[in-house]
């Protein structure tokens, strides 16, 4: 079993922000049970926080986390949903890589670790889905 692990959780626990022990706490209680993975997209908006790509390579194998690659099948449901989303009103605030990660969660792994922000359940209806929870 596998899970992916979404950029704001990442960031938070890099940053040390106010909640970065909660999903400090919630990486490592998966990382024992399941592989974790971050996909391009996860890569790419936590990168500005790391000094150069070894180091994060190196951050994310100490935690247990791979890094996996969109699949085509997966980034093709990604571009249906924002297809759909768009359609049905929503706005431009939510953007594409929302959904890739989304896509990459529910075709390529078995669930997701966010900060969910409702979309995910909305478009994402079968994604399980795992937070933090407070201390």
């Amino acid at each position: 079993m596998s899970l992916a692990i979404d950029s704001s959780g990442l960031i938070a626990l890099f940053k040390g922000e106010a909640d970065s022990e909660r999903w400090f706490n919630l990486i490592l209680s998966h990382a024992r049970r399941e592989q974790l993975l971050v996909c391009d997209v996860v890569f790419a908006e936590v990168a500005p926080f790391m000094p150069d790509s070894d180091t994060f390579l190196s951050r994310l194998d100490g935690l247990g986390i791979r890094y996996d690659s969109i699949a085509p099948r997966s980034a093709f449901v990604a571009g249906e949903m924002y297809s759909r989303y768009r359609r049905s009103g929503g706005p431009r605030s939510s953007l594409v890589p929302d959904f890739l990660i989304g896509a990459h969660a529910l075709h390529q792994a078995d669930g997701l670790l966010t900060a969910d922000r409702g979309y995910l359940r909305h478009y994402f209806s079968d994604l399980r889905t795992f937070q933090p929870t407070a201390l």
